[in-house]
């Protein structure tokens, strides 16, 4: 009984062994992506992404999805070499330069033949994935007379209430910053201190914002020229318009890199190509509603032709917007958080 015993364990540790192997083997590789949770919502880009990489990968895409972009570096300059990212993306030129200073992005060896931006693009760090200007969109139906300007808004008596986001956890945060920073320079402070009485509510991040914004909390919401396409595409009105305003908006370009130590590099390269083909991209203007980074022809929705443009753009190269960075959030704090 002991030898038959004996015999049986042995074949099924031999099974198990064999089964285990075979599970081994099916595994596939898990490419984690770290980005900003509206990219992974169930409307946003990340689950068609997904589905359509994976069907050629041969791999699992693993979000970890953050308030919004700016806190995508927070978080890479918390853990370090340490980080479980294969891929980052969401980040802005306002945020490049200081995050290729962590030493932690390595070249993307993406091909970049075939885009088509506003601005020459020749980083070999990270890739472009869309591109947009910020905007205050505002509810035509309780908002009839929206500032004309942006000295309007700063200086108004009568301006409506804003809602706006961090600049340190946030990118449109952020790029209000540098929007205010560009038009009004030394006198930032000022035109903050005139913008505060304003503001009704400062978020993390945009969802928060634009949330509270389409629940009638504020006639006006910091966020695109490009988010009055949402409403008229999925739900058919135009009550939603966006400002521009004669001192020029500040433009947004959405960037992607891969992690230096990445286990999966390959698969990280792959990813941002991926990324940035005419598959990628036609998924982007309905779901991220945003501009896409190449010419996607038909695919691009009648809307987007309709869009107000600003005739003035602005953006501060990843270099300046780094050197100001700190000291025009201070100013910020200073003259909006206290």
């Amino acid at each position: 009984m002991r030898l038959r015993n004996l015999f049986c364990s042995t074949i099924l540790v031999s099974i198990a062994t064999l089964a285990s192997g075979v599970a081994f083997a099916d595994e596939k590789p898990v490419l984690t992506v770290y980005t900003y949770n509206s990219f992974t919502s169930e409307w946003g880009p990340g689950p068609a992404l997904e589905k359509a990489f994976e069907a050629q990968c041969a791999c699992d895409v693993a979000w970890v999805a953050l308030e919004d972009g700016a806190a995508l570096l927070a978080r890479l300059k918390l853990e370090g070499r340490n980080t479980k990212a294969d891929v980052v993306l969401g980040l802005d030129t306002n945020l490049t330069a200081e995050t290729k200073a962590t030493g932690l992005i390595a070249p993307h060896g993406a091909d970049l033949g075939g885009l088509k931006l506003p601005i020459a693009w020749h980083d070999s760090d990270f890739v472009p994935y869309d591109w947009g200007y910020f905007a205050f969109v505002y509810d035509s139906e309780k908002l009839k007379n929206p500032p004309q300007s942006l000295a309007e808004l700063v200086d108004g008596k009568d301006a409506p209430k804003i809602l706006i986001e961090d600049p340190r956890t946030s990118t449109p945060g952020l790029g209000l910053v540098m929007w205010l920073g560009e038009v009004y320079g030394d006198k930032a402070g000022e035109a903050w201190a005139g913008l505060k009485p304003k503001i009704l509510t400062v978020t993390k991040g945009w969802s928060e914002a634009y949330g509270l914004f389409t629940q009638g909390e504020a006639p006006m919401v910091l966020s695109y020229t490009t988010s009055p396409a949402y409403h008229q595409i999925v739900e058919k009105t135009d009550r939603y318009k966006a400002l521009v305003f004669p001192e020029g908006n500040y433009m947004q370009v959405e960037v992607a890199a891969r992690i230096e130590g990445s286990a999966h590099a390959n698969l990280a390269k792959a990813f941002l190509q991926f990324l940035i083909s005419p598959e990628a991209q036609k998924v982007i203007p309905t779901t991220n509603y945003m501009y896409p980074v190449r010419d996607i022809g038909a695919d691009l929705p009648p809307e987007f032709a309709a869009l107000p443009l600003p005739q003035k753009s602005l953006l501060l190269s990843a270099e300046d917007a780094a050197a100001h960075r700190d000291d025009w959030i201070k100013s910020w704090v200073e003259s909006v958080s206290q």
